[in-house]
């Protein structure tokens, strides 16, 4: 190993295939080699602080020997190799030939910048699929790589080293020979259509509310980090944009939550099944919502249930670099950030589909409040906004004092200028505010308005 090749390791921190460690025989080293063999291999540096920093350790024959026979004692055993350099002990762990691997604290997986525990399910996924590596670190027989884009991407990921023989080695999208990985052709090759035919991101604005007449569309067959970024711009040229004015300001109020769409993209791009073909990621815009179509069903152990808050990733390696460039903050946490940006934004409803794909729909709350009429609320202030409102709860609420088992259609044809998704939108509220209550199955069940309703 070489300074440079150090240098740039520490600038880049851990994640997918680098572990940083403070001391020699550290507790847990053994679950990092498990995870590393059990997933795509990766390095182990001791000696290393976590903020990035060299602290340098005592290296011995006897630290060597005790390591080498943590791994040994591993089941089945995994082979590991040792370098020294400058008072840092690097453990070289490849991915392992007979998954799954286990140390006496159990199964280990590498996920991004973590080793996570494996679950039941997990394990028995990785036995039947042993022997198998994941689209993205697939070896291709290309070399080539646009430079242009590597530098972009170092910059992104706040990184000045200069660009050497081993950098694409070190981001893990080339083997030893050079030979570029499948996401190494996404992220580094200008058109990776070309080689991977289903590496296209297609957007489409339809008007009205069905796939009929189309005002603009666009094929992106570029770099994957352009995809994402030439797929927002597309969404902000064809949607609109309110005014509010508080005083001397202005603020801008898109008719999407920017931020939601944006990870939505971005987790279809990272998890799309390439191996699949005859279907690209699409976003289909319409006059009431917009709709983002990913083939590719979740993946074990992950459930409609567990989104938001388990984090298991198709393509590593994609999701790896994305997180390097900051476009991925924290793994499984994307679509729990967008339910809070829907939440935030007011006008969105949010729903997912998934059965062998994954569908992701924002629906406008058409005629809820102060989007009965999106042209004249631009006008409407606050303070009416908020009168409209209790208006509206107060009606809910003496429909449902009259007749406790009206149903959301029912009070929908009572109140006629709100629909069922702006009555849902209310009932979510007062219930959050502790003045209804919902007793009883979805069907058969009733409501019960609280004594503080009135």
């Amino acid at each position: 190993m070489k300074n440079n090749e150090l240098d740039f390791i520490l600038r880049e921190g851990e994640g997918q295939f680098i572990e940083f460690k403070e001391g020699g025989l550290v507790k847990g080293l053994s679950r990092e080699i498990v995870a590393f063999a059990n997933a795509s291999g990766g390095r182990i540096f001791l000696g290393i602080r976590d903020d990035n920093k060299i602290k340098g350790i005592k290296i011995t024959n006897e630290l060597k020997s005790k390591i080498q026979t943590l791994a040994r004692v591993c089941d089945p055993p995994i082979n590991i190799r040792l370098e020294e350099f400058e008072g840092v002990l690097v453990i070289d762990v490849n991915e392992g030939e007979n998954k799954p691997y286990s140390c006496k604290e159990g199964f280990y997986m590498r996920i991004g910048p973590n080793s996570q525990k494996m679950k039941r399910d997990e394990v028995i996924s990785l036995i039947k699929t042993s022997g198998e590596i994941v689209f993205d670190e697939l070896i291709t027989e290309t070399k080539t790589y646009d430079r242009e884009l590597l530098k972009k991407f170092l910059k992104k990921a706040g990184t000045k080293q200069e660009i050497t023989n081993s950098t694409l080695l070190n981001l893990g999208v080339v083997d030893k020979k050079g030979f570029l990985t499948n996401a190494g052709i996404l992220f580094f090759k200008k058109t990776p259509s070309k080689y991977i035919r289903n590496a296209t991101l297609t957007c489409v604005r339809y008007k009205g509310d069905s796939k009929v007449k189309v005002i603009d569309r666009k094929d992106f067959v570029e770099d994957l980090v352009s995809q994402v970024e030439q797929a927002v711009e597309f969404v902000k040229r064809n949607t609109r944009l309110e005014y509010e004015i508080k005083g001397l300001y202005r603020k801008e109020i898109p008719e999407y939550p920017i931020e939601a769409v944006r990870e939505i993209i971005l987790n279809s791009v990272m998890h799309r099944d390439y191996l699949q073909k005859g279907a690209n990621v699409q976003i289909d815009i319409f006059d009431d919502k917009l709709v983002v179509t990913n083939l590719g069903g979740l993946i074990k152990p992950l459930t409609k249930e567990k989104l938001g808050s388990l984090a298991v990733r198709r393509n590593p390696l994609i999701a790896d670099l994305f997180h390097r460039i900051h476009l991925v903050e924290k793994m499984g946490s994307g679509i729990k950030r967008v339910r809070e940006e829907c939440v935030k934004h007011g006008n969105i409803s949010f729903e997912i589909e998934t059965d062998g794909y994954f569908i992701a729909t924002f629906r406008l709350l058409r005629n809820v409040d102060r989007y009965l009429d999106r042209k004249t609320t631009q006008k409407t202030t606050q303070k009416t906004t908020q009168k409209t409102t209790r208006k509206t709860t107060q009606k809910i609420l003496e429909l449902l004092k009259k007749n406790p088992t009206y149903s959301r259609a029912d009070m929908a044809k009572k109140l006629e200028k709100i629909t069922e998704e702006g009555i849902k939108y209310h009932l979510k509220k007062l219930k959050e505010k502790g003045l209804l209550k919902r007793v009883g199955p979805d069907k058969g069940g009733h409501w019960e308005v609280m004594n503080n309703g009135g």
